[in-house]
């Protein structure tokens, strides 16, 4: 895991969304590009069985084929496949990052995670729980209410120990300038310091942001591979 990033790691990217998905920082004063919801269908791959594969592709073939997967509905998240080794396979959707960030409604956003039981159970429910008030017509502001009142009566809290995810997809798109961003490992803990893991340094392989509202600190480890087994290329 200790492969060169050097400056393509980040660039132009001033923090990372909720779960680990970098979020791209835009010039004040710049119209957001995404100023409100666009159709629902354009959130909407073509099939389920188009989403289950790009939630599959979050992780090696030996994890994700036993995990459960989750897919959009008009609601919220639905089981498509059932599991059975703890690890919950899903792709987010642009709401998923914090609420300021400029691309909060990019349709085009899919970032496959693959999340083990740990994180299924204390790093995942805020994020489908966002969804469903997403998709049942609330607007932003409110939505962002509800979430800071249900950590504040701990709905959620922070993350379980041992807490981590795959986002190893080839086929992921986390925002208009990152693309796909790395191959990478994400690792969830409750808000700390970020110098305790030595992240966000010069030359270091370890990046963090702090989610918000939720009360859960990313660290993000880029890895040589995709899921597929192919080696990222260099740029």
């Amino acid at each position: 895991m200790n492969r060169m990033v050097g400056t393509m790691a980040l660039r132009a990217v001033s923090g990372v969304v909720l779960l680990g998905l970098a979020r791209l920082g835009w010039a004040q004063g710049v119209q957001a590009p995404y100023p409100g919801m666009a159709p629902m269908a354009q959130y909407h791959e073509q099939s389920a069985a188009a989403e289950i594969a790009l939630a599959r592709s979050a992780a090696n073939e030996t994890v994700s084929r036993d995990a459960e997967v989750l897919v959009l509905g008009s609601r919220g998240y639905e089981t498509a496949a059932k599991g059975t080794n703890g690890f919950v396979c899903v792709v987010e959707r642009s709401w998923a990052t914090n609420f300021d960030d400029p691309q909060f409604w990019n349709p085009k956003m899919r970032a496959p995670h693959c999340f083990n039981a740990a994180a299924a159970r204390s790093v995942l429910p805020a994020y489908l729980k966002r969804t469903e008030l997403v998709l049942s017509g609330m607007p932003k502001d409110q939505v962002e209410a509800r979430m800071k009142e249900a950590v504040a009566k701990k709905v959620f809290g922070a993350p379980e120990e041992g807490s981590m995810c795959y986002m190893m997809s080839k086929q992921g798109y986390l925002n208009d300038t990152a693309g796909h961003w790395h191959p990478h490992l994400m690792f969830f803990q409750p808000t700390t310091d970020a110098a305790k893991w030595g992240a966000n340094l010069k030359g270091s392989p370890v990046f963090s942001a702090q989610g918000d509202p939720e009360p859960v600190m990313t660290f993000m480890v880029p890895v040589m591979n995709w899921s597929d087994g192919t080696m990222e290329e260099m740029k």
